[in-house]
């Protein structure tokens, strides 16, 4: 008894001497900054020790929020300022993006949800669902997938939209929120590199104009990046085994993921039994008002609101862009109105229940109760973005480019490429941090060993593939926060169950990379 509660003491210790070890280790090796960070500078070993504080402990203990605060706290002594609030935390939530991400992804999103659990329309779309589209699992699973594929806008944008509208569809056939949540994030940034009718494009061309002869101009970036389509190998593989997956056609899929899709079709639990889902009752507990008459229309009006005025900054540019005939002119005029996108659902689902009858007090509340629904969401994506931020101060990414890209060989670069660019974006939780960093600097290497154009789209590849899979797998990005919000999935269980799959698709990327690194050579 007594060797069993020092082993729970213990455990509980953990954290703190892991991250008192970190603390330790910044003050005893952090280098003086010599280099600007913006230059390439970073902090040696101890730029690492804020992310590797949180990725080593959010496995240890699958406490997203208090693994994400330590490694915070860890940066403050790599610096020497531990007055982490003013330093970090104010200057990474003080800004319009994370305002965005509070009011529109959390907040109209739990709101939008809320409002459906209120007025049964997220349940009477499952019941038409299952009636014209889907058969079981397999046809729910596939029609998640096909909802993403849809919604290819990429990241935060793929994993709301296709989580929000399939998760009563395969909730009602059994389907795993574990099964589900990957289908979801797999299909979120990956389409965005395979079909970049979106911001992707413009982003990478305003890192790379004038790096290289081949990139004089941003046309020139955008016109590179479609052309390497095909050799983004990662971004295929994932989505391919993502859709293999959804239709049960994998022979091997990971004993966690197994044990999910086991225990969901014969128990019909769809969490693991203690698990933590990043979601709460607030989102999926129907209390329809007695007398209020549910519809297909309270789903399905507030869902074509949202996508319908997005499109608008997709569709807008077009027309011009065709009487032009300058391609250029379509993608550098996309931009996607997200805010007004899911302002006016939630208002349009609000109005239309009013409309039908349902008490002002009723529609507010559900808002309310759906708000309330994602504050720990909100929690550890503040958090998350305050780390990414840290991360930026401290040259982590400078760091990992500089010890690895010292192993250069012609054959296995463009491999080489995609695992500095998996572990950076695991490691940060952003893709498009880890493209502002490498991009500038892989290039350059890789057209100075091989200008032929080939080798640098398999280069380029590489690097787009590596930086979505580590943004896909870390448990601290903002997709697998969000996709596992939208599909009311355990983070952690989301991660680990994710990780052998799209780690398979990895591998399979970069060993192809090489073997035609190799014949090109």
């Amino acid at each position: 008894m007594s060797e069993r509660f020092d082993a729970r003491r213990l455990k509980r210790a953990a954290p703190l001497i892991l991250t008192g070890l970190a603390i330790l280790l910044a003050w005893s090796l952090t280098p003086e900054l010599t280099v600007p960070i913006s230059e390439g500078g970073h902090y040696g070993f101890t730029s690492l020790l804020p992310a590797l504080t949180t990725l080593i402990l959010v496995f240890f203990t699958r406490d997203v929020v208090s693994s994400l605060f330590l490694g915070i706290v860890v940066a403050g002594f790599v610096i020497a300022d531990v007055n982490i609030i003013d330093r970090f935390l104010i200057p990474s939530l003080a800004t319009e993006s994370f305002a965005v991400i509070l009011l529109v992804y959390l907040w109209a999103l739990g709101g939008l949800i809320g409002i459906w659990a209120r007025t049964g329309g997220a349940r009477h779309f499952a019941e038409w669902a299952a009636l014209k589209i889907v058969r079981g699992p397999r046809s729910a699973k596939f029609f998640a997938w096909l909802m993403g594929i849809v919604f290819h806008q990429g990241g935060t944008v793929s994993t709301i939209l296709a989580g929000t509208t399939v998760r009563s569809v395969t909730d009602e056939q059994k389907v795993s929120h574990e099964e589900l949540t990957y289908v979801v994030d797999s299909t979120a940034s990956p389409i965005a590199t395979v079909i970049p009718l979106n911001a992707w494009p413009l982003y990478v061309a305003g890192l790379l104009v004038g790096t290289t002869p081949l990139f004089a101009t941003e046309q020139e970036v955008i016109t590179f990046f479609f052309r390497s389509i095909p050799v983004n190998f990662y971004g295929i593989f994932a989505i391919t085994l993502t859709l293999l997956f959804a239709l049960e056609l994998l022979p091997w899929e990971g004993k966690r993921m197994r044990r999910a899709r086991n225990r969901a079709r014969e128990t019909g639990q769809l969490d693991r039994p203690g698990s933590d889902p990043l979601t709460a009752d607030e989102l999926t507990e129907l209390r329809v008002p007695e007398g209020y008459r549910s519809g297909l229309e309270d789903f399905a009006v507030p869902l074509l609101v949202l996508v319908a005025v997005a499109l608008t900054g997709v569709f807008g540019p077009l027309v011009p862009a065709i009487q032009a005939g300058d391609f250029e002119l379509f993608l550098s005029g996309i931009s996607v109105p997200i805010a007004e996108a899911f302002g006016l659902a939630v208002l349009s689902a609000m109005a239309l229940a009013l409309f039908k009858g349902m008490a002002l007090k009723e529609v507010v509340d559900g808002f309310v109760s759906g708000c309330r629904g994602v504050t720990i969401g909100a929690i550890i994506l503040a958090l998350a973005v305050t780390l990414g931020t840290v991360s930026g101060e401290l040259g982590t990414a400078n760091f990992i480019v500089e010890t690895t890209a010292e192993l250069v060989n012609p054959v296995f670069l463009p491999a080489l490429f995609m695992l500095i660019c998996m572990t950076v974006a695991f490691s940060i939780g952003s893709s498009w941090g880890t493209y502002a960093v490498v991009f500038p600097l892989a290039m350059p290497l890789a057209y100075a060993i091989n200008p032929d154009p080939f080798y640098m789209s398999l280069a380029f590849g590489a690097v787009l593939g590596g930086a979505v899979f580590g943004d896909q797998c870390s448990p601290i990005s903002d997709t697998t926060i969000l996709s596992s919000l939208a599909c009311g999935c355990d983070v952690m269980d989301h991660v680990l169950t994710q990780f052998p799959l799209a780690l398979a698709a990895a591998g399979a990327g970069a060993g192809l990379a090489t073997v035609l690194a190799f014949i090109t050579l």
